[in-house]
């Protein structure tokens, strides 16, 4: 959906698309013979430490709408852990999804590198299969970007789980850029705006998606500290537009935010909306006018980002300065992406915001007092 520059669904197979970028790609920059740059992403800013598990579901009952066969997804659950001892940190995407990635980056982005990133050196402030903490938790569903896959919603699902919540980032193969499935890599390029019949498709699969995911809760092994009784949900573009539909459809979810994703869909759905919502936007989005429309008349807390541009809401707003300080990202393509201004305040603003709505309107218990968790 809703990136300045997509999407219109493409999928291909993996060959052709990455020998196809080969060629649009072109030669090493004189940086990558210098070696990949290394990045990072922020550390959570709650008490507990982060647990994270990785689950494959399919759902036999439905057909997978952009290829033959059986719908299939992958979900990571990020958590409180009891402890991270001897528990490493997971990295933000797969070898696998890193390598396809590396080739993709600059078509599901313009302006992102062809080359001189270690994407798989990307680690995350999750500690694969941590302990959990005792206690029953509020859930929350993320939905990502169109053409994003979920991993790169993982700086503000950190926060939210170090807070206290359980954070389910949900894939939706077929419009994600890259989905390593137990039957496969999945890769789709999207580009342009979509048309109307393909935006429904991407928008009805991702709320039976996270249906799915709520009908599946109660057989995940971290059941014991899922509470279904306080589920929100929050998604980018996209994913904004998927968790405001869910939200209004499904009466097992209390609370959501959009993070600027469009809402003219389904006008009658939206007009009978009253569960909490929050609405956040960005001052640099090519699509604001149309966004602003489509949000008229909608009951809700909303928050804007100055100087900032549509893909901030996301691990771009850390990752694309980076890459610009190492030479890799031009000063006009960072502002395309994630705005000119200070992406680690737009961060602490996004994650003060929807921390604080959803512990609030989940009834989140403030955290006890006493000294912070230590440094990782």
């Amino acid at each position: 959906m809703t990136s300045p520059s997509a999407p219109s669904r493409r999928t291909v197979a993996k060959g052709a698309l990455l020998g196809a970028a080969a060629v649009l790609l072109g030669a090493p920059t004189a940086r990558a013979a210098q070696g990949p740059a290394a990045l990072t992403l922020p550390a959570p800013t709650g008490p507990h430490p982060v647990g994270l598990r990785t689950f494959a579901l399919t759902d036999p009952g439905r057909d997978d709408p952009w290829q033959p066969g059986p719908r299939e997804l992958m979900i990571s659950v990020l958590y409180p852990a009891r402890t991270v001892r001897d528990h490493p940190r997971a990295p933000q995407l797969t070898p696998a999804e890193a390598g396809v990635f590396a080739e993709l980056a600059p078509l599901v982005h313009p302006g992102l590198p062809a080359a001189g990133v270690d994407w798989g050196a990307v680690l995350t402030h999750g500690h694969l299969d941590a302990p959990p903490l005792p206690g029953r938790r509020p859930v929350l569903l993320y939905t990502p970007g169109g053409g994003d896959s979920r991993t790169l919603g993982t700086t503000l699902a950190e926060d939210l789980a170090s807070h206290g919540h359980v954070v389910v980032l949900v894939d939706h193969p077929g419009d994600a850029s890259q989905v390593e499935l137990p039957s496969g890599m999945r890769v789709t390029v999207l580009r342009g705006d979509p048309d109307p019949a393909t935006f429904r498709t991407m928008i009805d699969t991702r709320v039976a998606d996270l249906r799915l995911v709520l009908d599946r809760l109660g057989d995940l092994p971290l059941a014991p500290v899922v509470d279904p009784r306080r589920i929100g949900v929050y998604g980018h573009s996209a994913g904004g537009t998927a968790a405001v539909h869910a939200l209004a459809g499904d009466d097992r979810i209390t609370a959501g935010v959009n993070l600027e994703g469009y809402l003219d869909l389904d006008p009658a759905l939206m007009a009978g909306l009253h569960r909490p919502l929050l609405m956040c936007r960005t001052d640099g989005f090519a699509g604001s006018a149309r966004l602003e429309a489509s949000w008229a008349g909608i009951p809700a807390r909303r928050v804007l980002l100055h100087d900032a541009g549509h893909w901030v809401f996301g691990d771009y707003a850390h990752l694309v300065p980076q890459l610009q300080a190492a030479g890799l990202v031009t000063a006009d393509a960072r502002a395309a992406l994630v705005g000119a201004g200070d992406t680690r305040a737009a961060t602490a603003v996004v994650r003060r915001a929807v921390r604080s709505f959803f512990a609030r309107r989940l009834r989140l218990p403030a955290p006890p007092a006493g000294p912070r968790r230590p440094p990782q």
